[in-house]
């Protein structure tokens, strides 16, 4: 990865007329920003279907597409809606809010008029078929297991009629039968998920702008995958659970925290050669052009605590991940694959060298580096170039409330470290940034809300929360040319700026 920079800011976090960020024309619009800001990615984020919690990292599927993301005006050019009908739906009423409850009520009335009109006129084509037949890999179980789950009041598949839970051909035969309206919907939003992302991913690269996408590492116990793939994970005969996902207490929780995702079972996905894994991998790759592995601990080892277990507080047991073994079979099925791991957490030896042995660049965050001791491997100093730097993440507090957060002497070892005189909070934000493009590390990423100086309330997600997250959202015609002028100097200053075309392969 060449020395360069970028801007992280979920799709849900885009400003639209329709409650949420979708691929609008204010995607265009972002897009053409980070060109003219001399940015060379943009990190999305997952984009996958999110249940309860709205969280992208536990999404419904691993493979399908966040119907909230297609573009109702798109639509309406496609003879599918009218404006009219656009805005005869309430979607929320503050802009820089999404309200997720707003879209959950109307959103898919909207998309069932749009796809009414798309079967009636005939539109399933040669275009729709070959979209069914490329993602025949996937597309049937998630079309059937939504419509399922939407006819059962949202219920997990875990409480599906026995026969649909351990998916008995003839109960499924019957169900795709029964479900055939709402399974031909579902299909249709994935179909013009996909027109639409594809049109706008293109378009950022024909910008020079390549995408950073998420591939959890973990699976959300109710999703397609499991219910399609229990054979991967840690399953019983009965299709039970046996043990689920978490991490011991720890300095960060006095009770360890209990995820509930499901483990996987490396040994019998080893025998596949990780097929579950891999298909993630490739869906992965038809959307972003560099991958994050969200969780890339967990391929060095992680623990399992019994399925029902009310906490974490007995440590769970310890178990390994398939270490290279994986990264070995993954380049030999889909050759080098541009990653990114989100190596954040207590990271172990083993855990470094498998990071080392894979030659795949790790996450460096910057306000880490002075939260617990001065001699933090997160300082600049400590970096290297095969690494990102980000300031914080979505996970994380905006800088500029983060270092009113700070205590005096981590604040002043900060302002310090990287020669910030400024007691100007908004000032100070921007030297942290301009610490980050010093790094060695080739790729820099800051999150948007760092440039506008956005404080709490501007925060994406705060783990260990359910309420409250994945709803910041930036206001309408926001982002300045001056701004665009503000960050191009300093991705010029720091040897950040994209290449020349003539030159790109000098």
């Amino acid at each position: 990865m060449e020395r360069s920079a970028g801007i992280l800011l979920p799709v849900s976090s885009l400003p639209s007329k329709y409650g949420i960020g979708c691929f609008s024309r204010e995607a265009y619009e972002f897009v053409d920003f980070l060109s003219k800001a001399g940015q060379s990615f943009w990190q999305v984020l997952p984009l996958g279907p999110t249940g309860f919690g709205n969280s992208p990292y536990q999404p419904l599927s691993s493979f399908a597409g966040n119907p909230y993301f297609i573009d109702p005006e798109t639509l309406v050019q496609e003879g599918l809606l009218t404006y009219e009908e656009c805005g005869r739906f309430y979607f929320g009423a503050d802009e820089e809010r999404v309200d997720y409850g707003a879209l959950y009520e109307n959103r898919k009335k909207l998309l069932a008029i749009a796809g009414g009109r798309f079967f009636e006129s005939g539109r399933e084509k040669e275009e729709y078929r070959k979209f069914m037949e490329e993602n025949a890999y996937w597309l049937p179980d998630y079309a059937l297991f939504m419509a399922v789950k939407t006819a059962h009041n949202g219920q997990s598949w875990l409480q599906f009629d026995d026969t649909l839970k351990k998916r008995e051909p003839a109960a499924l035969s019957k169900a795709r039968e029964e479900y055939g309206k709402e399974i031909g919907q579902i299909c249709f939003e994935q179909y013009e998920f996909d027109r639409q992302w594809k049109k706008l991913h293109t378009y950022a690269l024909q910008q020079g702008v390549r995408i950073i996408g998420d591939v959890p590492y973990y699976a959300a116990m109710d999703s397609s995958d499991v219910w399609a793939h229990p054979e991967a994970f840690d399953f019983d005969g009965n299709i039970e659970p046996v043990s689920v996902a978490g991490c011991p207490p720890d300095a960060f929780s006095k009770t360890g925290q209990l995820w509930g995702n499901p483990v996987y079972d490396w040994n019998a996905q080893k025998k596949t050669h990780y097929a579950f894994w891999i298909s993630r991998l490739q869906r992965g790759l038809s959307l972003y052009d560099v991958i994050r592995i969200d969780h890339f601990l967990g391929f060095s080892g992680f623990y399992a605590f019994p399925y029902g277990a009310e906490s974490a507080e007995n440590g769970g047991e310890y178990r390994k991940g398939p270490g290279m073994a994986f990264f070995k079979e993954v380049k030999k099925q889909l050759g080098k694959v541009p990653f990114i791991a989100e190596d954040l957490g207590t990271v172990t030896k083993n855990t470094e060298k498998l990071l080392a042995d894979a030659g795949i660049p790790g996450m460096k965050v910057l306000e880490f580096a002075f939260d617990w001791s001065e001699y933090s491997s997160y300082m600049t100093h400590n970096h290297t170039r095969n690494c990102v730097v980000y300031t914080g993440t979505h996970d994380n507090l905006p800088v500029r409330a983060w270092i009113e957060s700070l205590n005096d002497h981590d604040r002043d070892l900060a302002r310090r470290y990287i020669h910030s005189e400024n007691t100007d909070y908004n000032t100070f934000t921007w030297d942290f940034i301009r610490e980050a493009y010093r790094s060695s590390a080739d790729l820099c990423v800051i999150p948007l809300q760092d440039y506008l100086v956005k404080g709490a309330e501007s925060r994406i997600n705060t783990p260990g929360t359910q309420e409250g997250n994945w709803q910041w959202r930036l206001k309408p015609h926001f982002l300045s040319y001056d701004l665009a002028m503000s960050i191009h100097a300093l991705s010029g200053l720091y040897c950040r700026l994209p290449k020349p075309k003539e030159n790109a392969d000098a």
